[in-house]
């Protein structure tokens, strides 16, 4: 199943809080608004993207343990994009000391760009929708992204002010490609062995 987008301008306009509610009374239901006000719903992913993003997940997670340096959030938490697009990334991570200046209300969406972002494409994902997602993010702040493409077995890394790097996970050797978290996550290496089955 793809993503279906609802335009709900001939009815209600959605604003962060109200999205938030309709959140909370919809817990079943992955959704997300884009910065016009329409209404994304996601259906649920399949087995083999869970536990792709489940591993990418655990390998931030751990990374973050040991440095301490931010904050990791999976797929179900909420940003609240600059542009008011409210994303959810397959996961995220944002430095400390912008949480700690910001104060959050813990039952909300975060209002800020995360400084990092990875979308993991699954089978029913259109690419087009992706790469659009990953500019958006891009241009509202994130600082790194990467777009994990199994499918087609490459990888899109999105930095500001700059074009689009695609690397392919496999050279004329086989070998698999290591993601590093450049600046933005100092020390942090993905291996994408096992997010794409080499």
């Amino acid at each position: 199943m793809t993503a279906l987008t609802l335009n709900l301008d001939s009815i209600t306009h959605l604003d962060p809080e109200r999205f938030r509610e309709l959140c909370q009374d919809n817990r079943d239901v992955r959704l997300e608004l884009t910065s016009q006000g329409a209404l994304i719903v996601m259906p649920p992913t399949g087995w083999e993207s869970g536990r792709r993003n489940a591993s990418l997940n655990l390998d931030l997670g751990l990374w973050n343990r040991k440095t301490g340096l931010g904050i990791v959030f999976d797929s179900s938490t909420g940003f609240v994009l600059p542009n008011k697009a409210i994303r959810s990334p397959d996961a995220a991570w944002v430095a400390s000391d912008r949480l700690r200046a910001l104060n959050p209300n813990p039952e909300g969406f975060l209002p800020l760009a995360p400084d990092f972002v990875i979308e993991l494409r699954s089978h029913s994902d259109r690419l087009v929708v992706l790469q659009d997602k990953m500019q958006e993010y891009i241009e509202n702040g994130v600082r790194l992204g990467w777009l994990l493409n199994p499918k087609d077995q490459q990888v899109e890394i999105y930095r500001p002010g700059k074009g689009v790097e695609i690397l392919h996970t496999l050279d004329a050797m086989r070998s698999p490609i290591c993601l590093s978290g450049e600046d933005v996550l100092p020390g942090f290496v993905l291996d994408l062995a096992e997010i794409f089955d080499l």
